[in-house]
């Protein structure tokens, strides 16, 4: 197949006034007779969106009409960037999922709560300490499952605030009571109150 000054008609074999179907019957045919060779190809692929883009035009002068289901170069363009796309917003939907606006009412109702189990932790003895931790557990899940009813849902993300508060609670009380030497709250007092503060704060602006 010569590749010069040819018209696109010319390169497909058909005439200028071709019907569609037989244009995309000479491009599927040659296509087929020349796959082995990806420069032919390229020059079929080209003529055919040439003939597909000089039928457009005419269409848009009202001179031929053009049946449904043809497809324009510029239509696939839009359709490639589209699905492109496609992964970035369904990364935002399941940030979104997660995420949760809560009310001002909200808001206060599990900061007071916490906050009261922070104060009483204070001034508790060492054997209190496991109970006001099975409360906060309880009062996490509670405000978590009242928004959507998923309790499984609600148990797992209490869970990974328990594992993060232990953590940050470890740390922060390895850095007042031994780096510091304020021995005020024990270790698990501290490790305590961090925890009902990462409670609250997943249970708030977590679902």
């Amino acid at each position: 197949m010569r590749s010069d000054d040819q018209s696109p008609y010319v390169k497909l074999g058909v005439k200028e006034n071709a019907s569609f179907d037989e244009i995309q019957a000479a491009k599927k045919r040659l296509t087929q007779e020349y796959h082995h060779d990806q420069q032919i190809v390229e020059i079929i692929e080209a003529a055919y969106d040439s003939i597909i883009m000089d039928r457009l035009r005419l269409r848009q002068e009202g001179k031929i009409k053009v049946p449904e289901g043809i497809r324009f170069p510029e239509e696939k363009i839009i359709e490639t960037k589209t699905q492109f796309t496609l992964p970035k917003n369904q990364a935002t939907v399941w940030l979104q999922d997660f995420l949760d606006t809560p009310s001002q009412e909200e808001i206060l109702q599990s900061a007071g709560l916490f906050l009261a189990l922070s104060v009483v932790t204070i001034f508790a003895e060492a054997s209190f300490l496991s109970l006001l931790m099975s409360l906060a557990f309880a009062a996490s899940i509670y405000f978590l499952n009242r928004k959507e009813q998923r309790f499984g849902r609600s148990v797992l993300i209490t869970l990974v605030g328990l594992l993060l508060g232990i953590v940050f609670g470890g740390g922060l009380s390895f850095l007042v009571n031994t780096q510091a030497g304020i021995n005020f709250l024990s270790n698990d007092q501290i490790s305590s109150i961090v925890s009902f503060v990462v409670f609250w704060l997943v249970s708030s602006f977590l679902r």
